[in-house]
């Protein structure tokens, strides 16, 4: 009996306080009211940063439902707001970030990419991301793409399109070597004897080199020159790929010493002189503007190996063509 006695009392004096306190609100509430009522209309309530982060921090405690019954001078959405962005303030470590965003993409990645499609215009951007990563640079394929299409290059190009033999010198300029045989005539033991002299070209400079000549060439000749051209400081030290004829002369021995030192032979197609057009213009050169103009009855091949030809045996850059004048004489008088 006594313990529903003062329960009840507890219960009447909650009430009593309760009620208290929401006279208090109100009366709170509607002062609110009056001071929003003598402000202007269209003159908005300012605070600062400190105001908010308290009215937040206040409105944060009360439910939903009571804040929307309590808020008068700002919506439960706007004072919600502050709150989190209040939270937000407190994690936010973008201060402490010398540098944010992403980062930028070196220059020397986008010559490297540029330099790439340069020198092979059939290779796509995955291709091209696999070699940089190759070389040791962290790349991604979207990144490799978007830098060929900002410098105006087909990321993806035609890959059922096969690669031209023009497109294919042009890629492997500096690495590329030509060779040939052309034929002389020495006058031996009072007769002609033909002679087979062998040559190797540097495509880049021109710049050309007499590997042997002999009158019965042969396999093993062939496979001598090769392992000499292709040791340290040979002709082809720094070459890797060799262009040569279907002549038999060449054998399976001789492309294979080459391969063993790095250099790949590229054998061309029955009949088609056209695709060695360096090697082949040089022995046209050598016999117009050498061969023709030397005594015939040439005794030894070592007269062959002495002629000087500067404007073919050294490289563009060291020899330039001299310019010429190309006035019309003038005419003597009879006299």
């Amino acid at each position: 009996m006594k313990r529903n006695l003062w329960l009840t009392m507890a219960t009447c004096l909650a009430y009593c306080v309760d009620q208290e306190l929401w006279k208090a609100i109100d009366y709170l509430k509607e002062q609110i009211r009056v001071l929003k009522e003598q402000q202007e209309k269209d003159k908005r309530i300012l605070l600062d940063n400190h105001q908010r982060m308290r009215l937040a921090a206040k409105a944060k405690q009360l439910t939903r439902e009571l804040l929307e019954q309590t808020t008068v001078l700002f919506t439960p959405e706007t004072v919600l707001q502050w709150y989190r962005r209040l939270i937000a303030q407190k994690y936010d470590g973008s201060q402490n970030c010398k540098h944010p965003g992403r980062p930028k993409i070196s220059q020397e990645i986008i010559d490297l990419v540029i330099r790439f499609k340069e020198e092979n215009p059939r290779w796509g951007y995955t291709r091209i991301r696999d070699y940089l990563v190759y070389v040791g640079h962290k790349i991604g394929e979207t990144t490799v793409k978007n830098i060929l299409v900002e410098h105006g290059y087909d990321p993806e190009p035609d890959l059922t399109r096969k690669t031209t033999w023009k497109e294919f010198l042009k890629s492997h300029w500096n690495v590329l070597a030509a060779c040939d045989l052309f034929s002389i005539e020495l006058f031996a033991k009072g007769k002609l004897v033909r002679y087979m002299v062998f040559f190797a070209l540097h495509v880049a400079t021109r710049k050309v080199e007499i590997l042997g000549v002999d009158a019965q060439p042969d396999g093993l000749w062939m496979e001598q020159i090769a392992r000499n051209v292709s040791g340290e400081g040979g002709f082809l030290a720094s070459k890797k790929y060799l262009i040569h004829d279907r002549d038999p002369l060449y054998t399976d021995k001789f492309d294979s010493i080459l391969k063993a030192a790095g250099v790949e032979a590229v054998k061309l197609p029955p009949r088609s002189p056209d695709l060695n057009p360096h090697a082949e213009r040089f022995v046209r050169s050598v016999r117009e503007e050498c061969l023709n103009h030397l005594n015939p009855l040439l005794r030894r091949t070592t007269a062959i190996r002495s002629v000087r030809i500067p404007p073919l045996l050294s490289s563009r850059e060291d020899s330039p063509r001299p310019p010429q004048d190309h006035r019309t004489p003038a005419r003597r008088k009879p006299g």
